[in-house]
Parts: C-alpha cells; sequence; structure tokens
C-alpha cells in the first residue's frame, strides 16, 4: 500500500510558477512510475506527465510542454511538477498517481495509488 500526499498548490496569476511536491510512503517508492494527472470541472482526468522507475525517462504532454517539469528524488520519496508560464487553462486539481509498471502510462485507470489532490488556479 502506498499513500501519496500532495502539496504546492494555489492561486496566481497567468505566466507566474509553482512547484508540485508529491510525497509517498508505505512501499519502495523507486519502484513505482510516478505521474501527475489534473482535472478541471466538467472535464475527465487528464494525464499531465509522467517519470519512469529510478528516474529512467518522463513524458509530458503536448500542452504543457516546455513549460512543465517532471522529476523525483528517490532518497526524499518526492516527484515534483515544476510549473512555469501558467496559463489560466492549466486551472484545475492536479493528482499524484503511482503505478507498477515500467512504462509510463497515460491512462488513470492503470494507475494503482491516488493522492487527495491540490487545486491549481490560474487567473488572467
Amino acid at each position: 500500500q502506498v499513500q501519496l500526499v500532495e502539496s504546492g498548490g494555489g492561486l496566481v496569476q497567468a505566466g507566474d510558477s509553482l512547484r508540485l511536491s508529491c510525497t509517498a510512503s508505505g512501499a519502495p517508492f523507486a519502484r513505482y512510475t510516478m505521474a501527475w494527472f489534473r482535472q478541471a470541472p466538467g472535464k475527465e482526468r487528464e494525464f499531465v506527465a509522467g517519470v519512469g522507475w529510478f528516474g529512467g525517462g518522463t513524458k509530458h504532454t503536448d500542452s504543457v510542454k516546455g513549460r512543465f517539469t517532471i522529476s523525483r528524488d528517490n532518497a526524499k520519496n518526492t516527484v515534483y511538477l515544476q510549473m512555469d508560464s501558467l496559463e489560466p487553462e492549466d486551472t484545475a486539481v492536479y493528482y499524484c498517481a503511482a503505478g507498477r509498471s515500467a512504462r509510463i502510462l497515460t491512462t488513470a485507470d492503470l494507475y494503482d495509488y491516488w493522492g487527495q489532490g491540490t487545486q491549481v488556479t490560474v487567473s488572467s
């Protein structure tokens, strides 16, 4: 069983930056592929970024490439999402997810554990 706790959300203006953190406990963190998803009101949960086991490889959805960067620190059991040049369209609840697959999957249903979510609101 893995417990995930997100932090770092907030209210910012367009063009600002935020860094989300997700700290895991309860299992060998390095053996899980980690990802960030987001869900805006009235929309489905969507993949934002993922990072593989032991930091091997990353994937970012097209709409955030060049603006967001996912990384992990296995010594701290933490995954980060650095978000720069934020846009109002980035407003959503952001969720951290952990999956046993060695691949960075983009489908929410294929992840095994989820955090409670952190709200990110970007004003124009």
